[in-house]
């Protein structure tokens, strides 16, 4: 199965960085504007397991709508989203919180399959530009987000495919 996964290294203790990627709405400030991303469940979302979460996106300038499931819920070490409803045939998106000398490792590992069997396959050099796009804004914006000293910095790793 297709994977991205990319690594980022936060100078903060995990316990402060963890609840900023527990709050569902703010996936919308690290998405980037092109894709429109709404969330529609109601705000605030109480994050466990089980939470069904509904948002509507454009990808392609094209609607779509998606719906994720808390399939694991382990703060403040990991948790896992996985569309239940959306673009994709599979997407498993596994968020991990480990501390090291720097502060906090965050690691995001999407694992995804395309719909249209042939024509997935075809479109997927296209959809990995995509994500690739999507990971990287995100990289960027997330120390937009915390209190960092200006002498050390967030340091991001390269977003792999396999």
């Amino acid at each position: 199965m297709p994977f991205l996964q990319t690594e980022a290294i936060i100078p903060l203790p995990r316990e402060e960085v963890f609840p900023f990627f527990a709050l569902a709405e703010n996936l919308e400030k690290i998405t980037p504007d092109s894709l429109k991303f709404e969330i529609l469940t109601p705000l605030p979302i109480e994050m466990e397991e089980g939470v069904l979460i509904d948002y509507r996106l454009r990808i392609g300038g094209i609607p779509q709508s998606w719906q994720t499931l808390i399939s694991r819920w382990d703060p403040p070490f990991q948790f896992v989203d996985e569309q239940m409803k959306g673009p994709y045939r599979k997407w498993v998106h596994t968020h991990t919180f480990r501390e090291c000398d720097a502060g906090t490792e965050m690691t995001d590992r999407v694992e995804y399959e395309l719909p249209f069997g042939p024509l997935g396959k075809i479109a997927h050099p296209i959809i990995r530009r995509q994500l690739r796009k999507i990971f990287t804004h995100r990289n960027a914006v997330i120390g937009d987000f915390f209190t960092i000293p200006k002498s050390s910095g967030i340091v991001r790793g390269p977003i792999v495919f396999g």
